[in-house]
């Protein structure tokens, strides 16, 4: 049961990474998008993209938070009282996000509108940013099981601020394909030739992360690259070859399943992270099942689950697939 809490938890992980991380890289692109005027169309389509989701977003965070704390306590209060400074710069990234977000359209002088635009844009680096660290920290080991270790080594080492910068870019990756549609169903050709420069862009940088990665992980976390270069090897291989596919037919002006790959490719390399992880929650120190609730709380949250994924999946399935399909109105 406590592996089974554990998988339905990863989904979550995974959502969390393809919608928000869509989400924060759509921040990403208006931090840059230049001046008012400059980038006024291209904030234009990020408000229409973004507007009508990216509150519900926020849903995949909150499951993941509920399961982590009922399924097993004991990771939750170690990784809370070691990580808890990029953890509580993530949640104020959130806040100053979400207001920006909201009231740079309820502003009505420009001077506003570019203060509560960059409190949305930086957020959106920051947010991943922190949240990559910290899966960095677990991953490398730098969370002790009892908790309360080094607040500030912990998360400022060479593999957290891979995982952090790497969160950065993949974001940037994901929102720019997503832009890059958005952009063609609504018939703006010259947005939709900025986007997919920007997706070539962030795809090559991203790709340069990765092989940098390799080095990074093999000096700092040895059992993570190890399991990497063995267990999640094929995972790692299908994120590769999705995003060079992706790429490919980007550059090449051919459209196909463009959002289908990179969501693949994102989703893939999430999930080597993970199986790498197995069987430990924590780095090497703390496994999945001695950290778990006792059974009675498993079967709890394995209901919970399964009845979250009847009655609120379809209705993020319908909000994704009606949003995709330009069916929402843009004052979302």
């Amino acid at each position: 049961m406590s592996n089974a809490v554990a998988a339905l938890m990863f989904v979550g992980v995974v959502a969390y990474a393809l919608f928000a991380g869509a989400d924060f890289g759509a921040g990403f692109w208006d931090l840059t998008a230049g001046g008012a005027r400059r980038g006024r169309s291209v904030r234009h389509l990020i408000d229409v993209s973004v507007g009508p989701v990216w509150e519900a977003n926020h849903t995949w965070l909150i499951y993941c938070l509920v399961m982590l704390w009922s399924g097993f306590p004991r990771a939750f209060a170690a990784i809370t009282t070691t990580l808890y400074i990029p953890l509580g710069l993530a949640v104020l990234g959130i806040v100053l996000r979400g207001s920006g977000f909201a009231f740079r359209k309820a502003a009505l002088r420009t001077a506003e509108q570019r203060l509560y635009g960059v409190a949305f844009a930086v957020s959106s680096v920051l947010t991943p940013y922190c949240f990559g660290s910290v899966a960095g920290a677990v991953a490398s080991g730098r969370v002790p099981s009892g908790g309360h270790g080094d607040a500030v080594g912990s998360w400022i080492n060479p593999t957290s601020a891979l995982g952090g910068v790497l969160a950065v870019v993949v974001c940037a990756y994901l929102s720019a394909v997503f832009l890059t549609v958005d952009a063609r169903h609504q018939g703006s050709g010259v947005l939709e030739a900025g986007f997919r420069a920007r997706t070539l862009l962030a795809g090559a940088v991203t790709g340069v992360v990765c092989l940098a990665g390799v080095f990074v992980i093999h000096s700092d976390s040895p059992r993570l690259f190890h399991q990497l270069s063995h267990r999640g090897l094929g995972l790692v291989i299908v994120s590769a070859l999705c995003g060079i596919a992706g790429l490919y037919l980007m550059a090449v002006r051919r459209p196909f399943a463009e959002r289908s790959l990179a969501a693949v490719a994102v989703a893939a390399v999430v999930t080597g992270w993970g199986v790498a992880q197995y069987p430990f929650l924590l780095g090497t120190h703390l496994r999945i099942s001695a950290a778990a609730s006792p059974g009675p709380t498993l079967w709890v949250l394995i209901a919970v689950a399964g009845v979250a994924g009847l009655l609120i999946a379809p209705s993020l399935a319908a909000l994704y697939i009606l949003q995709n399909r330009g069916r929402l109105p843009t004052q979302a």
